[in-house]
């Protein structure tokens, strides 16, 4: 936790979080990492942390299944290396998602903090994140309760003006896209988890 604290306040557009996620939003933003017997599956998570979600996800995985980790944060990069550096079925992407040449993914699981960016942001992410999903492909994100009014109320003049837009901007990628939202209460401070599709995808089952 003090970690946390430390990264938010040095790096606070970067790191969103002042703990880590929960075991109950890890076990939601997991919840369309389903088995599929016969073909292994390639997952992607975005912004892992200290690795409190990955250890879902790497709990989840098959022999055959790959797990990509991209971090921006190169202090939680030498934590998830110290964890996770001798599973072979995990591959290393250090920097901003945005640098990177994504793969294909059958999930997609996504722990930016996207009440910290303006809408150009938001929307280039969503379309990367959202055109790498195989289809029938799904791609969680969480935020938190009240964290984007919490974040126009303590800023002002440009910041905010780039805050409600990028706001905006997230919730027409929801309404285009989201399938499922559930609220987890058993997190600090509590968080809704989206479920995402590409449009034009069959909805999954809630």
């Amino acid at each position: 936790m003090t970690l946390f604290l430390r990264e938010y306040a040095r790096t606070r557009g970067e790191v969103g979080a002042i703990v880590p996620s929960s075991p109950r939003l890890g076990r939601a933003l997991t919840r369309y990492l389903v088995p599929s017997p016969g073909r292994s599956r390639a997952v992607l998570e975005v912004g892992p942390g200290t690795g409190a979600v990955t250890r879902h996800i790497a709990d989840a995985l098959g022999q055959e299944d790959t797990l990509d980790l991209v971090e921006a944060n190169p202090r939680f990069v030498d934590i998830l290396h110290g964890a996770y550096g001798g599973d072979p079925r995990l591959q290393f992407l250090t920097g901003m998602v945005q640098e990177h040449e994504l793969g294909t993914y059958d999930t997609i699981v996504c722990g930016l903090p996207f009440a910290n960016f303006d809408a150009p942001t938001t929307t280039d992410i969503f379309d990367r994140l959202l055109g790498a999903l195989r289809p029938g492909g799904t791609l969680s994100f969480f935020g938190y309760v009240g964290g984007a009014t919490v974040r126009r109320t303590f800023t002002g003049g440009t910041a905010r003006v780039h805050a409600v837009n990028g706001q905006l901007a997230l919730r027409r990628i929801l309404d285009r896209h989201t399938f499922r939202t559930e609220l987890v209460l058993g997190n600090l401070p509590p968080a809704r988890v989206h479920h995402l599709v590409p449009a034009g995808d069959p909805v999954h089952p809630g």
